[in-house]
């Protein structure tokens, strides 16, 4: 079926805008041509893509399928127009980057800072979400890249590996000598204290899953919090046993805030990734970011 990129262009802008005459204004062209290009590709692809209202036009359930692939693919063409710019000089640009909130504060911000200061004109957006949420957003061209936690796969992702980090398993001070902790712990008997993790639906809360099932132990925590922040102040104000990342409690552990329960068997090293989309082309900027990192 060839159908004329400009008839997909009338229809992702009245999409958009919800009406002709706006998609016409917008396109330069008058509302006709814009009805008429809309019946072109109405009658090519078999059935009505929009339906009038009062207050202008709505997409039809087919309308509204093609208009989330059409959505992506103009997405892709602003990448790829973005990145020509860009490659010329790094005086000017964008970098949309994808990470949870715990990834921004502990692993880019350095980073960031250091950029920052090399390249001011550089416009640096950052998107917080989950691991699986970030791969959504750079599926669907929304973002640049990702920094999400590893492993983690995906057929239009590639993923490089960058700085190590260790989960582990920790507890209030006050609260470890009061339960006399067995060290090293062996991984079932974990259920007989309370125990603090993240909330379901994160590359770090599966991993732990992962991790137990594999010994044949399904955890159930007590309390399920949104943020390794809250599992440390949770675990320093004696609610229970708290599965961390080490490296972000490290001010804890140094105060003897905190101390660190032996795991049997220890929880497997993994790492900080940086995912991008397989075969679309980077910015400049993106690119001269992505070289300070690990």
């Amino acid at each position: 079926m060839e159908i004329n990129m400009e008839w997909y262009r009338v229809f992702y802008w009245t999409s958009r805008l919800g009406s002709l005459s706006k998609a016409a204004e917008h396109l330069h062209i008058t509302q006709p041509a814009v009805s008429h290009t809309i019946k072109h590709l109405e009658g090519t692809l078999g059935g009505p893509l929009f339906f009038r209202t009062t207050k202008g036009v709505k997409l039809t359930s087919e309308g509204a399928v093609l208009f989330r692939y059409i959505e992506q693919a103009f997405s892709f063409i602003e990448i790829g127009e973005k990145a020509i710019g860009d490659m010329h000089n790094l005086h000017s640009g964008e970098i949309n980057i994808g990470a949870s909130d715990t990834l921004c504060k502990y692993y880019l911000l350095p980073h960031l800072e250091h950029f920052h200061a090399a390249y001011p004109d550089i416009r640096i957006r950052i998107t917080n979400r989950t691991t699986p949420e970030t791969l959504v957003l750079l599926k669907e061209g929304k973002i640049d890249f990702g920094i999400v936690h590893l492993p983690a796969s995906d057929k239009q992702i590639d993923f490089r590996a960058s700085s190590p980090i260790q989960d582990c398993l920790v507890a209030g001070k006050p609260f470890a000598e009061r339960a006399n902790i067995q060290n090293p712990l062996p991984l079932p008997d974990i259920q007989d204290f309370p125990l603090l993790m993240l909330e379901g639906g994160g590359s770090t809360r599966r991993y732990i899953d992962q991790y137990a099932a594999q010994q044949g132990v399904t955890l159930k925590p007590e309390f399920e919090l949104g943020s390794i922040e809250l599992l440390v102040q949770f675990a320093r104000s004696g609610f229970g046993l708290a599965f961390i990342i080490r490296d972000y409690a490290s001010e804890e552990f140094r105060t003897g805030q905190l101390v660190e329960v032996p795991l049997h068997p220890p929880i497997p090293e993994r790492s900080i990734g940086i995912a991008t989309l397989r075969g679309i082309p980077l910015s400049a900027a993106a690119k001269s970011f992505l070289s300070l990192l690990p």
